[in-house]
């Protein structure tokens, strides 16, 4: 049966443990997963917490996933269907939640506050987009009856702004060059070679058995094993300085200093350190603290500078007691931006490579930079891990991790 809150539930939060944390290969778009459905990609990654860690799936209370494309494949609660597709217990209840690109981060967080909370013991947070499948922009529809998500009265308020015009804006204020934005791109792409060239991510990637089509997009019945990131292209700066602006005509952000469209999820088990201790489990990382705060929409951003402000500071830390960051390359102007602000060391931040490079599957990317953070702490014997994202509307998540 799911877990049940344990009699030393109070209103202090219980110390939260980390015992599993997995992600997918990040797919191109139109790369291997592009072949898949999303139940199944995600239903892979939760899976593959319950046979790396030896935990039975009964011990689950909760499931909480995230994921920002809710049509077509991915609704109808596809954190819930996933896990039956799984074929894991229908004992364990499951929530789907939409906080744009920050989806899973805040559905991770919300399962850690689940488990500190008491209300159970046993909890995964999860996320999954193929936005090869379900495009981005589909969940506005163009059945006129249904409406458009902004109406008349939020101008009264808000000016409307895309993430491009708002990543240009920053790139504005923070006095971000096109010469920065390129030089960024082309880090995030050499980290994540070497990252992959000396297997730093051997012990997070699940491999996902992918359908082969026919040219009809018939299934033959055969499938291809994808094992591997495929966002990575090989640079030079002379190549990215070649390259035509994406979000303004005299820009400072291309195509290979944005995130790309991707395929991909991940997922964490999460439960008590005492929950750890009786079953038997040895955690690889706890939680610390975590936020969710709004920003500026107009410049849509900005989150994760409000979002590190405040872990530091209801923390007591500063920028140099995180060991490993992990902030999502949305835009390279994000990045530096949230440089300016804190000046961290930068070796520190990112250090097998982001959005950029690998790839940003929206509602999975949250769930998969949390995976890389627990990983690279585990791998540099390292002590402390922040986790920040941007988010559409002006949002901005944050975790903060420690080794155990």
């Amino acid at each position: 049966m799911s877990s049940t809150p344990s009699s030393s539930s109070s209103s202090t939060p219980r110390q939260v443990v980390v015992a599993e944390a997995v992600r997918t290969p990040i797919g191109r778009r139109g790369g291997g997963l592009s072949t898949c459905h999303s139940v199944d990609v995600l239903g892979t990654v939760q899976k593959a917490l319950f046979d790396r860690s030896g935990v039975d799936p009964l011990e689950v209370g909760q499931v909480v996933g995230g994921c920002v494309g809710q049509v077509g494949m991915q609704s109808m609660n596809v954190t819930r269907t996933a896990w039956l597709t799984a074929g894991l217990p229908i004992d364990a209840p499951a929530t789907t939640v939409d906080t744009q690109c920050g989806s899973s981060q805040q559905a991770t967080n919300l399962a850690y506050a689940l488990v500190a909370s008491g209300t159970v013991d046993v909890a995964v947070g999860c996320g999954v987009e193929l936005m090869s499948r379900v495009k981005f922009g589909a969940t506005t529809p163009k059945d006129p009856d249904s409406g458009l998500p902004i109406n008349h009265n939020y101008f009264e308020h808000h000016e409307f702004t895309t993430q491009f015009e708002g990543s240009e804006r920053i790139a504005d204020q923070w006095g971000i060059t096109r010469e920065d934005c390129d030089s960024f791109g082309k880090m995030s792409q050499d980290r994540a070679a070497r990252a992959w060239n000396e297997d730093r991510f051997g012990t997070q990637i699940v491999p996902v058995e992918a359908p082969v089509l026919n040219e009809d997009g018939s299934p033959t019945g055969e499938t291809t094993l994808i094992t591997r990131d495929e966002g990575l292209r090989d640079t030079s700066m002379e190549t990215l300085a070649g390259l035509r602006p994406t979000g303004r005509e005299n820009g400072v952000h291309t195509a290979a200093t944005s995130s790309q469209i991707s395929d991909g999820a991940g997922a964490l088990l999460l439960m008590t350190a005492e929950k750890a201790e009786s079953l038997g489990v040895t955690p690889i990382a706890r939680f610390v603290d975590t936020c969710l705060i709004g920003s500026d929409p107009a410049l849509m951003l900005t989150g994760p500078i409000g979002a590190t402000a405040k872990l530091l500071s209801d923390n007591s830390m500063s920028i140099d007691d995180i060991d490993v960051v992990e902030i999502n390359e949305a835009f390279a102007s994000v990045v530096l931006a949230w440089e300016k602000e804190f000046g961290p060391d930068m070796e520190r931040v990112n250090p097998n490579g982001g959005a950029i490079a690998l790839g940003h599957p929206l509602g999975g990317t949250g769930a998969i930079l949390t995976t890389k953070a627990v990983h690279e702490l585990q791998r540099t014997g390292s002590d402390h891990a922040l986790i920040t994202m941007c988010c559409g509307g002006g949002i901005g998540t944050g975790t903060l991790l420690a080794r155990v």
